[in-house]
């Protein structure tokens, strides 16, 4: 199955409960303030949030005028385009280290282990030679799950003993992976450091260790949400990047919510990208997340509508 099947079945719920309706109203209702007034609405309901979906309506009416829009295709076109906008963003993901270290947080429970496990599936299908740091020593089956992932994608891991400092599983991991010519280090963190003291300090000590064990690597620190949680996801996210300094968002479960919205509030209320989104169960099932890609999909026009 290909990358826009994925992303088609990823985003089948969101689609066909709101995004369809959407695109039905624009192509059957007169470009009027009505029209926008029912979208914000409809963009509402689709969890994408007020403060968002208003900005959204507001640029949609702006570019419609001024291209003088006259159908709804073209109206569906320019929104396509302002989605695509709202997700962009101007920088990388860097993997330029040497190793490239990702550091991967978040609550425990929003799948943060399956993620570091098909991310590590995703890179080695590309070549990368991928090694696991089981830097989330707090909890007993942490390690020993992400293990079984490490088996399953077919890549090596570094574990201490259940207790161990983090930071020294990961000291370990990126030395390795300098010495040895690993590409790529994915480290598991603790999902349950309650407040931003602990975070702040725990993450603050690993990046400490990382330059120590490789003043090459390079580091991305990717946030875990579900998005099955809709805007709360974003909330969650609010408290984690104001203590971690996250770089971008790993956005599971999309395919198991019609809140699929909520992913075009996040670059524009936290500042930081989505880069990878779970779209299924299978170890093949987490997307490089494209913004163009994603807004296609989610404003396209089915055939019947025509």
């Amino acid at each position: 199955m290909g990358f826009f099947e994925k992303l088609g079945i990823g985003l089948k719920k969101t689609k066909e409960s709101i995004f369809d309706s959407i695109t039905k109203t624009i192509m059957s209702t007169p470009l009027t303030d009505e029209l926008y007034d029912e979208l914000l609405e409809q963009l509402i309901m689709a969890d994408v949030g007020y403060e968002v979906s208003e900005y959204l309506c507001d640029q949609l009416k702006t570019e419609a005028r001024k291209r003088k829009a006259k159908t709804g295709e073209e109206v569906i076109v320019i929104m396509r385009e302002i989605i695509e906008d709202l997700l962009g963003t101007d920088k990388e993901f860097d993997l330029s280290g040497d190793p490239a270290v990702i550091l991967v947080i978040g609550v425990n429970g929003v799948g943060k282990t399956t993620s570091i496990g098909k991310l590590a599936n995703l890179y080695a299908k590309q070549g990368k030679k991928v090694l696991l740091a089981a830097g989330d020593t707090f909890r007993a089956a942490a390690a020993s799950q992400l293990n079984e992932w490490a088996g399953r994608s077919k890549v090596d891991i570094v574990m201490h003993d259940e207790g161990a400092d983090p930071s020294s599983v990961i000291f370990d991991a990126v030395q390795k992976a300098k010495n040895e010519k690993y590409d790529i280090v994915i480290c598991d963190t603790a999902g349950r450091l309650h407040n931003k003291k602990n975070l702040m300090a725990e993450l603050s000590k690993i990046t400490r260790v990382i330059r120590k064990a490789s003043e090459t690597a390079s580091v991305e620190t990717l946030l875990v949400l579900e998005a099955i949680t809709g805007q709360n996801a974003i909330f969650q996210a609010k408290e984690f990047i104001s203590a971690a300094d996250a770089t971008g968002i790993i956005l599971t479960k999309l395919d198991g919510t019609a809140k699929g919205g909520s992913v075009i509030s996040i670059k524009k209320k936290l500042g930081i990208p989505v880069r990878f989104v779970g779209v299924g169960e299978g170890i093949d099932d987490l997307l490089l997340f494209n913004p163009k890609e994603f807004a296609s999909t989610l404003c396209s026009i089915d055939k019947e509508e025509n």
